[in-house]
């Protein structure tokens, strides 16, 4: 946002942007549980950009517009990349939401469970760009993501009182989608599991150099 005039209206993905930010800073410990939930609490709030960038000026930032060239696809995933998302999200509230099967998954999927659950399988999904990101909020609550067993994944994520799944953190085959898990989970978990389709062998959660194999 560096250039940009103070005044400007703040858009959601640019607050969700701020919010990822302050996320990694509480998990890093650079920020503490009531300073994280001021700034976040501001985030949230904030009219304009203006008001965003202060949030964050002391703290580290990844460039997260930057891409680095792709390595060339294998195993037919190029052919899953591109095409318009069929759902943004999913909200649970004392309820449940489910996206699997042939679906277009977006860049930035958000999904929220209170008092609830949420599935999200990529098993057999389209993928709107090589790169996508899964901002998942569990209070009192659970979302399961399911991931192909060759896909690129890392999770993040903060948890009070509850937690991530990382066993499933790992490199994938050259080309194929990255995945990234991030969040909250307040008294709730989100889980991140590695399954091959029905019939397509064995499951695993995580791979070879460091994850736990699953059950």
């Amino acid at each position: 946002m560096d250039g940009e005039l103070p005044d400007v209206r703040a858009s959601d993905a640019e607050r969700d942007e701020i919010a990822d930010v302050l996320r990694d800073a509480l998990a890093d410990g650079r920020l503490d549980t009531d300073e994280f939930g001021e700034r976040l609490d501001a985030a949230y709030r904030a009219r304009t950009r203006g008001e965003l960038v202060p949030l964050v000026a002391d703290l580290p930032q990844a460039d997260r517009r930057a891409a680095s060239p792709a390595p060339r696809a294998a195993d037919g995933w190029a052919d899953r990349f591109g095409g318009t998302p069929s759902s943004r999200g999913g909200f649970a509230l004392m309820g449940a939401f489910v996206r699997k099967g042939r679906w277009v998954a977006p860049r930035t999927f958000t999904a929220v469970a209170v008092w609830g659950g949420g599935e999200i399988d990529l098993r057999e999904a389209r993928f709107e760009d090589r790169e996508i990101v899964i901002r998942a909020t569990a209070v009192m609550g659970g979302v399961q993501i399911v991931v192909p067993p060759d896909a690129e994944v890392t999770v993040g994520g903060v948890g009070i009182m509850g937690g991530f799944d990382h066993s499933a953190t790992g490199g994938g085959t050259p080309g194929a989608v990255q995945v990234r898990v991030t969040g909250l989970a307040f008294w709730g978990g989100v889980s991140v599991e590695r399954k091959p389709l029905p019939g397509h062998g064995g499951e695993r959660k995580g791979l070879p150099g460091g994850a736990s194999p699953g059950t």
